[in-house]
């Protein structure tokens, strides 16, 4: 995991030894609309795979859920109890272990 690059609002994911992976707040990545603090995308070489968002709806103590764009992976989605968390198993699924 990283911390803020600078003060951005982007946070790096170690995915893998030479990937990684991007945590950037929604309102920096996307161009329209309006976007909560607690909403990120995730990318990779700079193409957004995922996101990590507070839910509006999720398990009790699990606020947190982290969904990739893409079903190629598994498991696609889950609930975390913080965002480090959900960014930890994000990577996981992405590495696929």
């Amino acid at each position: 995991m990283g911390g803020p690059a600078g003060g951005s609002g982007a946070y790096a994911i170690r995915a893998l030894p030479d990937l990684c992976l991007l945590l950037k707040r929604a309102a920096l990545s996307r161009q329209s609309g309006k976007w909560d603090d607690d909403d990120f995308d995730v990318l990779a070489d700079g193409v957004v795979v995922g996101r990590i968002f507070k839910a509006g709806a999720a398990p009790v103590g699990m606020p947190w859920m982290w969904t990739m764009l893409f079903d190629y992976r598994w498991p696609t989605h889950g609930y975390a109890a913080s965002r480090e968390t959900a960014m930890a198993a994000f990577a996981k699924s992405w590495r696929r272990e």
